[in-house]
Formats: structure tokens, C-alpha cells, sequence
């Protein structure tokens, strides 16, 4: 096997471009990936409809019309004046993973090995912002304890001065005075 064949010159922003975050998954509609893999969209969903069983409802779903029109004017998902048979499929992480089971091509196999490591990148940022926003929150946690430590100091201060002013003003003498001094 020749190095050219084990790799696809798919740029990795194009990839990232075509991931969309739909009912609380980030997803791959069924006509990105079909351009990927260089296949026919119709062929793409043919194969998963003949295996079906490979793919429940959490690797693979259908959109809703609301969803397609919604995704369709934010994205631009289809060029003007076009229109669909049929409800676009949309497959998460692991239902790009499975399709590289039922589209029996290196192309599909080397595409999905680079979509699988985007999306892992793609966790982990997340999982690093995650970490970086709660070190922040604890460090204002932290903050928040000092500023009020800090406004009871200066509150002590403020109070520890205003006795020094009373203090330094004129006092009568206590104590035993002979007159005759």
C-alpha cells in the first residue's frame, strides 16, 4: 500500500466547518460526509438503510422539516431553489465511526479516521475550556473571600484612626493637683 493511498487530503477546517451541534449532539449531515467520501449522497443513505441495525438513534437520526429549514437557513445546507425527497440523516461521532463498516471504500475508512480525531480534538477542547473556567471561578472565589477580608481590615483601619483623632485632642488632667505649685 503506497503512502499516497493512506492519505486524504481533506483540510481539517473544511471538517470542523461541517459539524453541527443538533439536539445535544454534535452531528455530520449525511450530504457533507457524502462529498467527503467522494459517493453519492443517495448511495450514502442506502447503505445505512440497509443496515439500519448498525445504526440506533443516538449514531444516526433523521432531521425533522423544522430542524432541515432551520439548518438550512443558518448554514446555507443547500444551494437556492433546491429541494429534498427526503429528510437529510445526520450522524454523530459514532455513527461516522459505523459508516465506515457499511461504505466499504479506503477513502471512507481514511476520512473517517481523520473526522474521529476532530471530533476527539474537538472534546478536549472543550474539556480544557471547561477546566480553564473553573480555575477562573475559583480564583474570583478566592478573590470575592479577599476583597471581604480586605473590607473588614480597612473597616478596622478606619475605626483605629477615628479613636487616634479623638484621642489627640486636648484632655483635662486626671489626678492629684497641689494648687500651691
Amino acid at each position: 500500500m503506497s503512502e499516497e493511498t493512506n492519505t486524504v487530503t481533506v483540510p481539517d477546517e473544511i471538517i470542523m466547518s461541517q459539524i453541527y451541534y443538533i439536539r445535544g449532539h454534535k452531528v455530520m449531515l449525511d450530504s457533507d460526509l457524502a462529498k467527503l467520501y467522494e459517493v453519492e449522497t443517495k448511495q450514502l443513505k442506502r447503505q445505512v438503510k440497509r443496515n439500519v441495525e448498525r445504526f440506533p438513534e443516538d449514531f444516526m437520526f433523521e432531521l425533522t422539516p423544522e430542524e432541515y429549514h432551520f439548518s438550512r437557513s443558518q448554514n446555507g445546507t443547500l444551494k437556492q431553489g433546491t429541494n429534498i425527497k427526503h429528510a437529510p440523516m445526520v450522524f454523530t461521532e459514532q455513527g461516522v465511526s459505523m459508516l465506515s463498516s457499511v461504505l466499504n471504500s479506503k477513502r471512507a475508512i481514511q476520512v473517517n479516521i481523520q473526522i474521529i480525531r476532530i471530533f476527539t480534538r474537538i472534546r478536549q477542547i472543550i474539556a480544557d475550556n471547561t477546566e480553564v473556567r473553573l480555575e477562573i471561578e475559583k480564583i474570583k472565589n478566592k478573590l470575592d473571600d479577599q476583597d471581604k477580608n480586605m473590607e473588614i481590615v480597612f473597616n478596622y483601619l478606619d475605626e483605629f484612626l477615628e479613636k487616634q483623632n479623638h484621642s489627640n485632642t486636648p484632655r483635662k488632667g486626671i489626678g492629684f493637683k497641689p494648687d500651691n505649685f
